[in-house]
């Protein structure tokens, strides 16, 4: 059966990834959060098949704000959140995984609007040379070996 690349396209979207021509996304999944919440994380791999750095540069959807984040620690031991106004690189033929106390997408604004596990974010990655790819961000219950298990500890 022959599949047409928007046929393609929505099917791998459908279980969690998706594709541009040169990026391939996957694992993407946002965690529920409180319905006190301001704000939550998403998480996703990203890997570049081209032949040349790219950079993602935004993530658009339906928050006030949607921001790319990486976390440092100060000397006493304690994070904090570091918005990286130039994006996150995704370098030729790597891998690149946005997870838990690393790299993340951060929806800020929920203002009593929770991210409620089952449901989905629809939202579109910008990348400054692959351009946009639409994505759906599905919300799962924050579970902590959920979260090591999608670690293949290649961070950028």
């Amino acid at each position: 059966m022959k599949m047409t690349k928007l046929a393609a396209l929505a099917f791998l979207t459908a279980i969690g990834t998706a594709a541009s021509a040169d990026m391939q996304i996957a694992d993407i999944r946002a965690f529920e959060t409180a319905p006190t919440a301001m704000a939550g994380g998403g998480f996703m791999r990203i890997t570049n098949t081209g032949a040349t750095d790219d950079r993602l540069v935004a993530v658009e959807a339906n928050f006030p704000r949607v921001e790319l984040h990486s976390h440092d620690f100060d000397n006493e031991g304690i994070a904090r959140m570091i918005h990286l106004e130039d994006g996150i690189v995704i370098p030729a033929g790597e891998t690149v995984t946005l997870e838990p106390g690393g790299l993340h997408v951060m929806f800020m604004g929920l203002r009593g609007s929770p991210l409620v596990a089952g449901e989905t974010v629809d939202a579109t990655l910008i990348f400054e040379d692959a351009g946009p790819v639409s994505v759906t961000f599905d919300i799962v219950k924050r579970d902590m070996q959920h979260e090591h298990n999608h670690s293949d500890g290649h961070n950028h």
